[in-house]
């Protein structure tokens, strides 16, 4: 396989963009976003699962671009709600909906579940495709990060869910506990730490 130089990132989101590239930091190529290109690359998230959907638009990357991508999908699974809302968290109220949206309506939903059953995890499914002049295989890896449900927002940092998602050994939630500790223990983490120690032997 063709020595990797530089890989394209497959979001619009500038928070998780921040995340990925700290996360990445060790990896000796260079990480450019689908803007720095110019590129607008529109796709249909229709995937039944994170990974179909991460692959989707890391393949859509690859292709607009001509070079290696990386992306992920990732969500909110809570137990009561049987994985609710899962790979639509981003979109749990609507298409067009905020993070207070989204979050007002988990609240809502779990109105009636006590603090004991209100477990659930973030999930997070991170991705490479290779450029199609570059062929190789796709690499897969998957975080989870559990946790509970909290009762109302706390935490000033962070965006989604982070407000209302506790880290029950912490007792706090992802807001509270700031970008230094997500990028340790979270999801997103996770995954990507997996992925870029398989890209290290590529750069």
């Amino acid at each position: 396989m063709k020595k990797l130089t530089s890989l394209v990132l497959a979001t619009g989101n500038t928070h998780k963009a921040d995340e990925i590239r700290v996360l990445f930091r060790d990896v000796n190529t260079r990480l450019v976003s689908l803007g720095e290109l110019g590129l607008d690359v529109d796709v249909v998230e229709d995937g039944d699962t994170y990974v179909e959907n991460a692959l989707i638009k890391a393949r859509a990357a690859a292709s607009a671009a001509g070079m290696p991508a990386i992306a992920d999908d990732s969500g909110i699974e809570v137990d009561a709600l049987d994985g609710v809302p899962g790979i639509r968290s981003a979109r749990f109220a609507g298409e067009d909906a905020t993070d207070l949206e989204n979050n007002e309506l988990l609240l809502k939903m779990l109105e009636q579940i006590p603090e004991q059953e209100r477990g659930g995890r973030f999930v997070c499914a991170a991705v490479y495709v290779p450029a199609s002049t570059q062929p190789g295989e796709e690499i897969v890896c998957i975080g989870e990060w559990p946790g509970r449900i909290g009762f109302a927002p706390r935490g000033e940092s962070g965006f989604g869910y982070d407000p209302l998602f506790i880290i029950p050994e912490e007792g706090a939630t992802a807001a509270e506990l700031g970008p230094e500790y997500k990028r340790e223990h979270s999801h997103r983490s996770r995954a990507f730490t997996a992925l870029a120690d398989h890209l290290k032997a590529l750069s």
